[in-house]
């Protein structure tokens, strides 16, 4: 006990800074040595250690400090420093835990030893140092040794890995290292503590070694290091790490866990007896398929993001490889038991930018391509892809364009993407557009022109077509401003004005119609301006409809498909994924397969668009009545909707009019006779509407329908002819050369049903102010033929305030003129005061040719109520009065 207690005294007095000497430094590392050794028959010896550790421990670091840099492994002091830490950790007093300043001991001391300078330079440091070479190679090996021994003690004891999970900590730069001989030197320390532990690991609960998965990459990465010396003794490591992590797993497994961990114990069996076992290790990716079944998701997470990290090392391409290998080994095999994906593939984005060669690229991408590839990942992974800037920058694009996944696994993948856009339309318009609309909008476009998805492009063509074009009606008008941009996205970006959302629409629409081959289409589409049809607010549905006949009219397989696509789509999204469908279908139903679309799906879902909200739809019931009017089997049931359609008629709508017109054109001979009579009284309303296709085709149906009448039936239909005749005559006159001509046509109809022989200048193109003798004739046919039928002159007079200049000349001309060939006496009767009246008003026209007309038609029936009544009337009249005074 005194000699103890002098050894205390003794390293009371020597833990103290400014020791003079080497031989004084070995006599107090000594000293500690001895001392460590008495701490089994002495507790009071081993608290008053534990009291100094922090003294020891700085007391050693400056000890080494003080040694020369590069020659610490010619140094006793140094090889004694780590002998006596050896000998405390073998009495369980480790250096190591407990403080940074044990950490920093250590930090300081491996680097020392991993970055001298190689044994090859001692040959020149003898010259130096006049040491001999066989004492400073002695020294060399004594003092690595040391070093080495100093390291395995403190795992040796270790039931919790503890110390394992500090060294690996600090000697895993070292293991990266892009020097040589500080690797070699690594990897040869690391394997020798590995294959320390693995013959003495003594497990105890609880265990903190959480870095295994990182350790199981690094040191399959080692083996298939360049130099051949490395790789090797990192194989041996790796057999050692394969054995505590057995240990490992079978300690720290749950009885819930029992089933999992002897199928993983079976599998690795199964492995290795395949492998040869020198095969085994110099293949880094049987290295990973072999540790994988043992890894939990959290160290697989560790191994991928280590073999990430791998993929920077360029001073070592094969290393890079290797890394490459390994994560695609890893990811294919692991299945589904990763957890941290988006993680994962921030850190691939983030490195893709750095990868310059090209085959590495592809080893990253093919990572990627199998994460997506798993269902249980597709959309984790898709999300992810999807908040990165659009448009995407050309490595992000090469991830789109090169995945590359197996064929059962490409349609998953895109139609998942394609799910992403079309959830986008289901809900109802925003104020701004979801983000994810565009940037799944612009991965598309993306995949395309990658073409390695060209399969499931082909398959999912109809989905496709129609989700884009959708894409494209909500993004006319919009700008990136429009659009929910995730905060902090474009930070250091600035957004060009030429991007916006309908730009990414349409190049993606354009590249899927060349993908899936469909250039004549596509020619169609560019020669008739369909794409700028596609990009106007007003005109969107004239672009789908003229891409919508191109397919029907090249690709009628496709366009069977899209509309049994469009069947169950109709009554789904939002208002302008509802209208761009409903766009596509109607156009379809031109096609023969229509017909067997059963009429819950075609006739009675128009008739609820003809009382839709959005007049687009009411115009697009119409059409696609019109369509089906070519199948006998749908015409009766269309002939049921017929007031439905006569109500639209009265739209505002020109182009709805003009399909109700249309439709009715080819039901009009097989109307019952109440219908017809209520459509040609809306008809006649109108006759002179302000837009000529209205004026016109209307007369066209009124004529139609004045021929389709029965003969038993005419005269119930008779006045409503008799009232149409002088609106007929007068439009005969109109400028615009269509109506005019139609309305003599009509004119003609009418005069045939009445059984009227018309004189040939009702017939004349020429205005009639210019042929004042044609004027005469027509107006003494109808004051002759429409005498006790219709006030022809006050249905004229009606027309004289006409807004069209030509209707208000013809209709003066003719009241000017018709006077002159009535019964003078009737007419005097009855007064011609009105017509004075209105002819008056007329002198104010701003029109001189109406002025001047208007004055001598004024003239005109002044001249006829002023005039005798002729000598023939007076002798009619006195023998009218004899008679009756008999």
């Amino acid at each position: 006990m005194a000699k103890i207690s002098s050894g205390k005294a003794d390293v009371e007095c020597r833990a103290t800074p400014g020791i003079p000497n080497e031989f004084e430094k070995l006599t107090f590392l000594r000293s500690l040595s001895s001392l460590s050794g008495a701490l089994l028959y002495d507790e009071a010896t081993e608290s008053f250690i534990q009291s100094h550790i922090t003294d020891i421990v700085r007391t050693l670091h400056l000890l080494l400090q003080e040694e020369p840099l590069g020659c610490c492994l010619l140094s006793s002091v140094s090889q004694e420093v780590f002998i006596t830490i050896t000998d405390f950790s073998s009495q369980e007093v480790h250096f190591l835990l407990g403080s940074e300043d044990r950490v920093d001991l250590f930090r300081f001391i491996i680097k020392r030893i991993i970055t001298l300078p190689p044994e090859e330079t001692f040959a020149q440091m003898e010259e130096t140092m006049s040491i001999g070479s066989s004492n400073s190679e002695c020294l060399y090996r004594q003092t690595f040794q040391a070093f080495s021994e100093m390291l395995q003690s403190l795992v040796i004891k270790d039931p919790h890995l503890e110390n394992l999970h500090v060294i690996f900590e600090l000697m895993e730069p070292w293991l990266q290292s892009v020097n040589n001989q500080e690797r070699r030197r690594a990897t040869i320390v690391m394997t020798q503590v590995l294959k320390c532990l693995s013959r003495h690991l003594g497990l105890k609960h609880p265990l903190y070694f959480q870095r295994l998965g990182c350790l199981v990459a690094l040191m399959a990465l080692l083996c298939g290091d360049p130099l051949k010396d490395v790789a090797e003794e990192a194989a041996e490591g790796t057999h050692h790490l394969l054995h505590i992590t057995l240990k490992l797993k079978y300690t720290t497994h749950s009885k819930d866990d029992h089933h999992s961990l002897r199928k993983a114990l079976k599998r690795c069996r199964e492995l290795l007896g395949h492998y040869d076992i020198l095969q085994f290790y110099s293949c880094p990716f049987k290295i990973a398929q072999v540790f994988e079944v043992f890894l939990n998701s959290s160290e697989l997470y560790q191994f991928v993001m280590t073999m990430l990290n791998g993929l920077d090392n360029k001073k070592h391409p094969c290393t890079q490889e290797s890394a490459g290998e390994l994560l695609i080994a890893l990811v294919k095999h692991a299945e589904s038991r990763f957890e941290t994906v988006p993680e994962i593939m921030g850190v691939i984005c983030a490195r893709l930018s750095i990868i310059s060669q090209l085959s590495i690229r592809q080893q990253v991408i093919s990572t990627v391509s199998l994460f997506i590839s798993r269902p249980k990942y597709t959309d984790i992974v898709l999300s992810h892809l999807l908040c990165y800037p659009v448009p995407y920058d050309r490595h992000l694009a090469d991830v789109w364009r090169m995945l590359q996944v197996e064929l059962p696994s490409t349609t998953w993948i895109l139609w998942r993407l394609l799910r992403k856009l079309q959830k986008c339309h289901n809900v109802p318009v925003q104020e701004k557009m979801a983000y994810v609309a565009v940037a799944a909008t612009d991965a598309l476009y993306e995949v395309f022109m990658g073409n390695r998805l060209r399969a499931a492009t082909f398959r999912l063509f109809p989905q496709l077509l129609m989700a884009l074009l959708v894409q494209i009606h909500h993004s006319i008008g919009l700008t990136m401003s429009d659009v929910a941009v995730p905060s902090n996205l474009y930070t250091d970006l600035e957004v060009s004005a030429e991007v916006t959302p309908l730009c990414f629409a349409m190049q993606a629409t354009k590249t899927l119609l060349l993908r899936t081959l469909c250039w004549q289409e596509f020619s169609i589409m560019e020669s008739n301006k369909g794409w700028a049809l596609l990009e106007g607010k007003d005109c969107h549905l004239q672009g789908v409809s003229l891409l919508a006949n191109a397919l029907l009219e090249k690709n009628c397989f496709i366009a069977h498909k899209i509309m049994y696509l469009l069947v169950p789509l109709l009554n789904r999204g939002n208002d302008k994924h509802k209208v761009t469908a409903a766009g596509f279908f109607v156009e379809l139903l031109q096609c023969p397969f229509a017909q067997r679309l059963p009429s819950v799906y075609s006739v009675t879902r128009l008739k609820d668009w003809l009382h839709h909200e959005n007049h687009l739809f009411r115009m697009l019931g119409l059409k696609g009545l019109f369509y089906l009017l070519r199948n006998q089997e749908k015409r009766e049931d269309i002939k049921r909707l017929l007031p439905h359609i006569l109500d639209s008629l009265y739209e505002a709508d020109e182009k709805i009019v003009l399909l109700a017109i249309q439709i009715l054109l080819h039901l009009v001979h097989s109307m019952d006779f109440s219908t017809l009579t209520v459509m040609m009284r809306t008809l006649f309303s109108l006759f002179g509407d302000v837009r000529p296709n209205v004026h016109r085709f209307s007369m066209t149906l009124f004529g139609a329908s004045v021929k389709s009448v029965n003969y038993s039936e005419k005269k119930g239909i008779e006045n409503q002819v008799l009232d149409s005749l002088v609106p007929l005559l007068l439009y005969s006159q109109d400028e615009n050369a269509a109506v005019a001509e139609e309305s003599r046509q009509v004119l003609g109809v009418c005069a045939q049903f009445l059984k009227w022989r018309l004189p040939q200048a009702v017939y004349c193109k020429d205005p009639w102010y210019t042929k004042p003798n044609k004027v005469g004739t027509i107006c003494r046919f109808f004051g002759k033929k429409s005498k006790g039928k219709i006030n022809i002159l006050g249905q004229t007079l009606m027309y004289a305030k006409h807004a069209k200049l030509p209707i208000r000349r013809a209709a003066i001309l003719f009241v000017g003129a018709l006077p002159k060939y009535m019964d003078h006496s009737e007419l005097k009767k009855k007064g011609t005061g009105w017509m004075e009246e209105d002819l008056r008003e007329m002198l104010q026209d701003p029109e001189p040719s109406v002025r001047i007309l208007a004055s001598q038609a004024l003239a005109r029936v002044q001249m006829v109520t002023s005039a005798p009544v002729p000598r023939q009337t007076l002798c009619r009249l006195r023998k009218l009065l004899g008679c009756l005074s008999t």
